[in-house]
């Protein structure tokens, strides 16, 4: 799969596109017998294991710096959006779709896959700068298939990434299940199967051959919209000393270098301390806790029971409100 800026001419998802995905998608769960309620990937699904643990946050600064590590994801959110200044609405934006398309009812993740595809059409523009591969004077797109593709991969591998480090590895198998799941939601983005690499390995692949391509690179503005994520800026959260190194030594060193990140002994003992302590720590939280309030929103739903308010409590703190849109 072709990594480079200058592969082609720019390939946006028109709206039939991405409502012939979604017809797809519908006629998937209807064959399937999946009850409407129980959305598109269901309680028995490796997407509702996987994404129903709150460790799954440990990798959210990993995913937000590679997407910035785009320099069309950097210059339209510099051009279109605020919310780097205030970084937990970023991740309260990101998790709210992310949440409604694997744990809402099928209309809550239609929904949420039409209202992205609405947003992204709108978010068109020129570089400003000369970065990586791209000129000054380009056009960038939010709804193109690369960047998308690129999007979408960083929160599946990093998901998996931060996922293994509190539950221990995934076997094979069910890293494949969870992959094939994933085209799904991918499908939900907006990009057909045609556009994904086939398998896990595959998919592993292309994420390292973009972190070594002319694709990526971090701009003055870029860099300084990772500090402000990692420090908190403008935020009631402020990220710990040792999830600042854990999101360090997961990324490529040439972006750890690029976005300024320090990695030296305190930070390599920071991370070794949290890899010995993150897992039993992390297994002995109850389930209210351990688990999303979105998938505990799902729960009740399935069930005919009302929201309760431990999960509004956990949603506001997921998505910022106290049920899924």
């Amino acid at each position: 799969m072709n990594t480079g800026a200058n592969s082609g001419a720019i390939q946006p998802v028109s709206r039939a596109e991405s409502e012939a995905l979604l017809d797809a998608i519908e006629r998937g769960c209807v064959e399937r017998g999946l009850d409407r309620r129980a959305g598109v990937f269901g309680p028995d699904s490796m997407c509702w294991r996987v994404h129903r643990e709150a460790g799954l946050f440990l990798g959210a600064g990993r995913a937000a710096l590679l997407q910035l590590a785009h320099p069309w994801v950097a210059q339209a959110l510099q051009d279109h959006s605020q919310v780097m200044d205030r970084p937990i609405v970023r991740f309260h934006n990101t998790f709210r779709v992310v949440y409604a398309m694997i744990f809402g009812s099928q209309e809550q993740a239609f929904k949420a896959a039409r209202n992205l595809h609405g947003l992204h059409t709108r978010i068109t523009g020129e570089m400003r700068e000369d970065v990586a591969a791209y000129h000054r004077g380009s056009l960038y797109q939010a709804n193109e298939i690369a960047a998308l593709r690129w999007v979408y991969a960083t929160l599946m591998e990093t998901a998996v990434l931060a996922y293994e480090t509190v539950l221990g590895p995934m076997s094979a198998a069910d890293r494949e299940a969870y992959y094939a799941e994933t085209k799904t939601l991918a499908a939900l983005f907006g990009l057909p199967a045609e556009a994904l690499p086939a398998d896990w390995n595959a998919f592993e692949a292309y994420c390292r051959a973009m972190e070594t391509s002319d694709v990526l690179g971090v701009s003055e503005r870029a860099r300084a919209m990772g500090q402000n994520l990692l420090t908190g800026a403008g935020s009631w959260v402020k990220p710990p000393h040792w999830y600042r190194a854990l999101t360090a030594a997961w990324m490529p060193e040439r972006l750890r270098l690029a976005f300024g990140l320090p990695f030296a002994d305190e930070e390599r003992y920071a991370v070794e301390r949290a890899r010995r302590v993150l897992p039993g720590f992390y297994r002995r939280l109850p389930r209210v806790v351990r688990y999303v309030g979105p998938w505990h929103e799902a729960q009740a739903r399935l069930a005919g029971r009302g929201v309760g308010p431990a999960t509004r409590a956990s949603n506001r703190f997921w998505i910022g409100q106290e049920e899924l849109p």
